[in-house]
């Protein structure tokens, strides 16, 4: 494949980019962190057993979900077991562990969640123009239409 080249210019808009992104994403973790004690990691395992319903997920699948490696996805799930935020319960086929929600992993989603919506209006959507809103539907379009779009 040609290697194609970037300019300064290309760069400097791409630096901008990611650094205002981390920015923004900090901030609503911050906030989300500071409130309710709730991680990134946290709110990713407990928002996605949620949207599976009542069975949970198995920990491979929660891990393929998450982009995470087994292993790492493991260890978070021990703390977070000791927390009482998730519980593990080990399968009948191999090696395989279903992850479900607790009540106090569904009270942590419920206070977490509006800390988060209101990070996101605050810090992401009260900033944006009619015309931003257009420009980033269109970037996400065209991104997903070229294969590297959101997973």
């Amino acid at each position: 494949m040609k290697q194609k080249k970037l300019t300064e210019a290309d760069m400097k808009i791409w630096r901008m980019y990611k650094e205002t992104f981390k920015l923004i994403f900090n901030r609503i973790l911050k906030d989300s962190y500071d409130a309710t004690g709730v991680s990134d990691g946290d709110f990713m395992v407990l928002d996605l057993l949620t949207r599976a319903g009542t069975g949970g997920l198995r920990q491979q699948e929660l891990a393929d979900k998450m982009d995470w490696s087994k292993s790492r996805l493991s260890h978070h799930l021990t703390r977070m077991e000791k927390r009482e935020l998730v519980e593990k319960q080990s399968l009948e086929k191999g090696n395989a562990v279903q992850v479900g929600l607790t009540p106090k992993g569904i009270a942590a989603l419920e206070a977490v969640r509006p800390v988060i919506a209101n990070g996101i209006k605050r810090y992401f959507i009260d900033l944006l123009t009619d015309q931003d809103r257009k420009w980033i539907a269109g970037l996400a379009a065209r991104a997903k239409e070229q294969g590297n779009g959101p997973r």
